[in-house]
């Protein structure tokens, strides 16, 4: 495919396929044969740039702070870079693909953009978007790139509508409970609530959900079928943003620009469960109602057989330290005083700190590193897709049977949103940590003292998972 500078006219052949916290999703929708089946991720800015606490740059200078330059100078050429989307593919390709596996990595190209070609996506796909996304940030008109992927929710195949395919997008979250010594008493919590579950609460309280999900990440990483059927379900049951299904490459189930979904909470209505048996009737062989437990059912088996969930934890795990234990080398490699141990009434604690402020600056590196390698694994999402294989054709894709209908599938998984995590939020990581367990303990406690919490809505759906936490 020939790279050329993409202007205002080439705006029309994509479409908005969704958005996270910091870019934009397009699905190419022209005829191209070199685009078909490509996604286009464009950069998002705060509109309230004052609200962000960012490192102004000039034009033309390196993306990456000066620590951050140290921290990954064995990343080939990543201290260089000028452009986030090239700084991000780097890291994609050569810290994040080779931990998860390359087969299970799309590292994706950088393509160049015109400013006109960026506020023209700008306009045609105001409409799409979710009224809050808009609010809060706009198309970043001021790159000169944009990072060109294929879309994992189809098939590698000349056109678009060749085949059926139905793809599953999971966000599984971190699934494993911390184990760090440098964890404080009055957070201790951690080593046996799920920072998802606990998560929850906050979100509740603060409005960003409207139920608290039965989802527990620790029932998807635990290597038991059953219990991974069980993550599967209650994910099914209350999507938020952490499970969403597409049919032939168009969003058919969950939020289409993450966060809430005020329309799926808790219990899908009859009418989206019925819309969506009725797509499902298309692509697995099944009687009467059981359309979405078949599909949920291959979903399971084709994530337990891939192992790819098995990749993630060991990659999670390489946060040994936790937050609570990073935060101090993150003090040693911006050489100021910790004002974590500043705070600290704990004296054995405090102790068991100082450790880590006697590291070598390459010891104290290799902690935050792990750290935020182990954060982009917590917070990026799993795309596996489906298609029915037909009889006596070869595939090159992993393949799962479906007791029920009798049917084999090709199947295909991907690591997606590996975005590189910046150094200077670590203090960020460690307030919003703090802020999620010191919230929970407080309304833990409030309902164990029959308190009737500030925000009842919190009381009332948070005592009814009590007792599984």
């Amino acid at each position: 495919m020939a790279l050329r500078l993409w202007r205002a006219e080439d705006a029309e052949e994509w479409a908005y396929r969704g958005e996270g916290a910091a870019n934009l999703v397009l699905g190419y929708c022209g005829s191209s044969p070199g685009l078909v089946g490509k996604v286009l991720r464009v950069q998002k800015v705060r509109r309230k740039k004052s609200a962000a606490k960012g490192v102004v740059r000039e034009p033309g200078s390196p993306v990456l702070t000066s620590h951050e330059r140290i921290l990954w100078k064995d990343v080939d050429k990543i201290g260089e870079c000028t452009s986030k989307d090239i700084a991000g593919q780097l890291y994609a390709l050569h810290v994040m693909s080779p931990l998860l596996g390359a087969e299970h990595v799309d590292p994706g190209m950088h393509v160049a953009v015109s400013e006109e070609f960026l506020r023209s996506v700008e306009k045609n796909i105001l409409d799409n978007r979710p009224s809050w996304r808009v609010d809060a940030a706009r198309v970043n008109t001021l790159c000169d790139s944009a990072l060109l992927m294929s879309d994992h929710s189809f098939f590698p195949r000349g056109t678009l509508n060749e085949d059926l395919c139905v793809a599953i997008e999971i966000k599984p979250k971190c699934g494993f409970l911390p184990f760090s010594k440098f964890i404080k008493r009055e957070t201790i919590v951690k080593t046996r609530v799920t920072r998802f579950k606990m998560h929850q609460v906050l979100k509740l309280h603060e409005g960003q959900i409207s139920w608290l999900s039965e989802y527990d990440p620790l029932d998807l990483f635990s290597g038991s079928r059953d219990r991974m059927n069980q993550a599967i379900r209650a994910l099914f049951h209350c999507p938020q943003n952490n499970f969403r299904v597409f049919f032939n490459g168009s969003l058919v189930f969950g939020a289409l620009g993450g966060g809430m979904d005020k329309d799926v909470v808790n219990d899908i209505s009859h009418e989206k469960n019925e819309a969506f048996e009725n797509m499902l009737k298309t692509v697995i062989q099944e009687e009467h109602t059981q359309h979405v437990q078949s599909f949920l059912e291959l979903v399971g088996d084709a994530i337990f057989n891939s192992g790819i969930i098995d990749r993630l934890l060991e990659v999670q795990k390489l946060d040994i330290f936790d937050i609570e234990g990073a935060i101090h080398a993150y003090y040693n490699i911006i050489s100021q005083p910790c004002l974590i141990c500043q705070n600290l009434n704990d004296a054995d604690l405090l102790n068991r700190c100082s450790s880590i402020h006697s590291l070598s600056l390459e010891e104290s590196l290799k902690i935050v590193r792990g750290y935020l390698i182990a954060t982009t694994a917590k917070d990026c999402s799993i795309m596996v897709s489906f298609r029915p294989r037909q009889r006596n054709v070869t595939s090159d894709f992993g393949s799962v049977f479906l007791k029920s209908t009798g049917q084999t599938f090709d199947y295909k998984a991907y690591f997606i949103d590996l975005d590189m995590k910046h150094f200077r939020k670590m203090p960020y990581y460690y307030e919003l940590d703090q802020k999620i367990v010191e919230f929970y303990v407080n309304a833990e406690s409030a309902l164990v003292n029959g308190i009737n919490s500030a925000c009842p809505c919190v009381a009332q759906n948070y005592s009814l998972s009590l007792s599984e936490c």
